[in-house]
């Protein structure tokens, strides 16, 4: 028997594989092209480029119609079990079930949301998904647009702006800031004053690396900057024991206060506004089971952490 001529994936298409399933099933071209609903030459074109591609007769005339040679049918038997388990996969995809899934998810979080949302999501998920598999990637309004686009996360927890087209977005809650101080290192009038608040040393958040931070942007006032750190997480440690005082998304001094109950937040003595803490995704993930139930359990830590 002469051997297989090999195969180049641009001559053998799994469409040539269904026409060659369906005449070996119908008996003849007539019938197939009348199954497929093609034209009697399209399916006859089908064949030839088949045979073409295995290099061997794959059927023989019988009467009218057609009968399988000998390689036609180890083709046959070969082709058809797959060709069912595609057929099968596309018109009835498993079921997600969160008990067995291994799917790995990237999270895009802001540094604000690290302290309420990651502890109690990772507790959730290994109740509810035991092997589900979390990576965490550092987001903030900047890079959430591009870490979304680029599929580097498949979705964020952040404040957001313009994001790319496509992006679905939900509101877990809607915060504004608040000054967080240590009472031991000297205590703050109530209500607290701008000539007070200004008075103070400040530990401040920059994503820019310098010593602008929210105050500034917002009132083009300055502080003074004892220390600018690159996020929220380590603000607390910075204030307790000292003089020196913070403003933090009130989400992040509520969990401050968890771990450091002698800590303080009062009202500032100005107003920064109110940006919503958004929930976001790509909407090609709309009709992903296990994206879908991970949004469900951020949403869920969202609500208990406001609680």
């Amino acid at each position: 028997m002469p051997p297989m001529k090999p195969v180049d994936g641009r001559d053998l298409d799994l469409n040539l594989l269904r026409v060659f399933v369906t005449v070996a099933e119908s008996g003849g071209v007539t019938p197939a092209a009348a199954r497929l609903y093609l034209t009697q030459p399209a399916v006859s074109a089908a064949l030839k480029r088949l045979t073409d591609a295995v290099g061997a007769p794959l059927f023989a005339r019988q009467g009218r119609g057609l009968v399988l040679t000998a390689r036609g049918q180890r083709l046959l038997d070969a082709a058809r079990p797959h060709l069912d388990a595609l057929v099968r996969a596309a018109l009835s995809p498993p079921a997600f079930d969160p008990r067995t899934s291994d799917r790995v998810v990237r999270l895009g979080l802001s540094d604000a949301s690290e302290a309420w949302l990651l502890p109690a999501l990772a507790r959730d998920l290994t109740e509810s998904a035991p092997e589900m598999k979390l990576i965490v990637v550092p987001v903030q309004f900047r890079t959430v647009g591009e870490a979304l686009a680029s599929q580097r996360v498949d979705l964020a927890v952040t404040v957001a702006d313009d994001l790319p087209a496509g992006t679905r977005r939900a509101t877990l809650f809607v915060g504004g800031f608040v000054c967080l101080y240590d009472p031991r290192g000297g205590s703050l009038p109530r209500p607290l004053t701008r000539e007070a608040y200004f008075a103070r040393e400040h530990v401040l958040v920059s994503y820019n690396g310098d010593l602008r931070g929210v105050v500034e942007d917002v009132l083009g006032e300055a502080r003074r900057a004892r220390v600018s750190v690159p996020s929220f997480t380590s603000v607390p440690a910075l204030i307790d024991g000292s003089t020196r005082v913070a403003t933090v998304p009130a989400m992040v001094a509520r969990m401050a206060r968890r771990d450091r109950p002698h800590l303080r937040a009062v009202p500032l003595p100005f107003d920064l506004g109110e940006s919503p803490m958004e929930l976001l995704w790509r909407g090609a993930l709309d009709d992903d089971e296990a994206m879908t139930f991970v949004r469900e359990r951020v949403t869920r830590a969202a609500r208990l952490a406001q609680a």
